[in-house]
């Protein structure tokens, strides 16, 4: 099966499990949400949901955030992998919010890369969630469907990011992040599908027998 036939497989069928992918994470502003999406490297977004509504509590703003001071901010988010590390970086990057943004979250990768704490993954899902602006942030869901189904070789992110911007329709590439996720957490694990075993994998190599091993980000 040609790449172009495996890509239009992919896209009807998540289409189907997921038509309106909602964003996994709890947020209510951009601010929120880039909190959230930094808090979520190595956590799980279940964990990170739980935790992020008592961070903000009554607050909405960078300024907020900064006035609690970096201890009581660790000390909301202290049950996540690299607690002591977020919170400096929340910490940091609130001020400068604060002090160089007008309490607002940036709309350019430029300038939300600048940010303690915030790299390319981070600032692409903001830009694509709360800014509709189009990207496609690669997480270890994403890169390692992108091996399984043939459509990058999974050398590192960055080339598995440029592969899919080139198979996807530009206005496409938002909710098929979302949908990536959805399905790579539901039927395409790391552990519950080896490349034979989930629908989409059996659909697009239907004669695929050995297990494929798949590359870490």
């Amino acid at each position: 099966m040609k790449k172009k036939e495996r890509v239009r497989i992919i896209e009807s069928r998540l289409d189907e499990l997921y038509p309106n992918p909602d964003i996994p994470l709890w947020h209510f502003n951009e601010f929120s949400l880039l909190i959230a999406v930094l808090l979520s490297a190595q956590s799980t977004d279940k964990k990170v949901n739980e935790l992020t509504p008592n961070l903000f509590n009554s607050r909405k703003t960078a300024k907020d955030i900064y006035e609690m001071g970096q201890n009581n901010i660790y000390e909301c988010i202290k049950q996540l992998g690299l607690a002591k590390t977020k919170a400096r970086n929340i910490y940091n990057l609130s001020r400068i919010l604060m002090k160089s943004f007008n309490n607002q979250v940036p709309s350019s990768f430029e300038e939300l890369e600048s940010l303690p704490g915030v790299g390319h993954k981070t600032a692409s899902v903001v830009m694509a969630q709360a800014f509709g602006i189009e990207a496609f942030p690669v997480d270890t869901h994403i890169y390692r469907l992108a091996q399984r189904w043939g459509l990058s070789e999974g050398i590192n992110v960055k080339r598995t990011e440029n592969d899919l911007k080139k198979l996807f329709l530009k206005s496409k590439w938002n909710k098929l992040h979302l949908q990536f996720i959805y399905y790579g957490r539901e039927f395409c694990t790391a552990r519950g599908c080896n490349g034979t075993t989930c629908e989409l994998c059996k659909m697009l190599f239907p004669k695929r027998t050995k297990p494929i091993k798949t590359n870490k980000p």
